[in-house]
């Protein structure tokens, strides 16, 4: 069986939660599996950002960087990245024979999907120097957390997924800092309750912004202008560029010049952004952005999402909201959703095509940017 039958055959990701299963079954094959140098990020936004401007920086100083990102926007090989390139299903499919050699069928059938493709992230980069490894939900519970690392990053963190993490900002924190296993540097925090916390926390955490120079902080500044970046990546940016200073590794940002991540308010066009974004925290960043600017708004959200807040916060730039139907169990009814939107007065219709004349934002979460991007490459534009 190769990967993807296999993978078609399990649960979603957010089914049949077992916090002890994960442990169990590493600990039972931890010593037949090597592992490479692992740094490993956790937080609410910029995992992928961050991660992504670390494994580049990484691999341009000459180093075999694996990265492991969650979730993909079109297919699944994208979240498995090394040294530039994306995973071919031919390259999973024998990571996916190795891992059958490691873990029983019992197993197999037991671990969830991202259990499984945490495990097969670590056979895919066995070789590598560095595996950026990124966290998928959360903290002390994630998957992720199980493999040694010599390093923990820790991006912004802010309300989210509630349903596992905790229903407070202190509750969060504490799930996502507990990840930590020996060191860690911690980015620029919005809530003041994460940064006590991390004081006070049991293990070693430093502050990103002690382990850049003046200098480079200034030279961040200046990329993330000649690159058109948006202002927000300098938090993501300047983690990646401390932890590299961290590791001893020499600065050099010009290597990272025509810096992309897909969907990461990313610019397809020059009148169309697209960005994964699904919380108040990317909410807060995006109004930054625009400003006083109103923009034509593509979305459609989770229903374990609060897009009722989310919309509220948005309506100052909304011209006017266009829904991207979409095929999933976990996407909030439509009625629900138009009835929101005349709670909150925003004019509304469904998405059919592109204006070329207009700006759009595209926002809601990965798969309202998969589907956008789909019948965008059906569009003449």
């Amino acid at each position: 069986m190769n990967f993807k039958k296999f993978l078609d055959k399990k649960a979603d990701e957010y089914e049949k939660f077992d916090i002890h299963r994960m442990p169990k079954i590493y600990k039972s094959i931890k010593n037949r599996i090597a592992l490479p140098k692992i740094i490993h990020i956790v937080g609410t936004n910029g995992k992928g950002s961050s991660g992504r401007f670390l494994a580049t920086y990484l691999y341009k100083n000459g180093f075999t960087v694996g990265h492991f990102s969650s979730p993909h926007i079109q297919k699944i090989n994208e979240r498995f990245w090394l040294d530039e390139c994306l995973a071919t299903d031919e390259e999973l499919n024998l990571a996916h024979k190795g891992l059958e050699k490691v873990l029983s069928k019992k197993q197999l059938n037991e671990i969830s999907y991202f259990e499984y493709l945490s495990f097969l992230a670590i056979i895919y980069f066995k070789n590598v120097d560095y595996l950026v490894l990124e966290a998928g939900l959360g903290g002390e519970y994630d998957s992720t957390s199980v493999f040694d690392n010599i390093l923990t990053l820790v991006t912004p963190i802010g309300i989210d997924h509630e349903e596992f993490l905790g229903d407070t900002i202190e509750k969060i924190a504490m799930t996502k800092l507990k990840a930590i296993q020996k060191e860690a540097i911690i980015s620029k925090q919005k809530f003041n309750e994460v940064s006590f916390i991390a004081q006070n926390f049991d293990k070693k955490i430093t502050k990103s912004k002690k382990l850049l120079t003046n200098n480079q902080k200034k030279e961040i500044k200046k990329f993330i202008k000649k690159n058109n970046l948006p202002h927000f990546q300098r938090i993501n940016l300047s983690l990646a560029i401390a932890c590299s200073n961290y590791l001893n590794i020499k600065f050099n940002l010009k290597i990272l010049d025509n810096f992309i991540f897909k969907g990461r308010f990313q610019r397809v066009s020059d009148k169309i952004l697209v960005d994964v974004g699904h919380n108040l925290l990317a909410v807060d960043e995006i109004m930054t952005h625009y400003k006083k600017k109103k923009v034509i708004l593509l979305y459609n959200s989770f229903f374990d999402k609060n897009y009722y807040e989310i919309l509220s916060r948005l309506k100052p730039i909304i011209k006017w909201l266009e829904i991207v139907e979409i095929d999933h169990k976990r996407v909030v009814k439509k009625r629900k959703l138009i009835k929101t939107l005349e709670v909150l007065d925003i004019k509304y219709k469904t998405f059919k095509k592109i204006d070329k004349n207009r700006e759009y934002l595209v926002f809601g979460s990965f798969v309202v940017v998969n589907e956008f991007l789909k019948r965008l490459e059906n569009q003449r534009y």
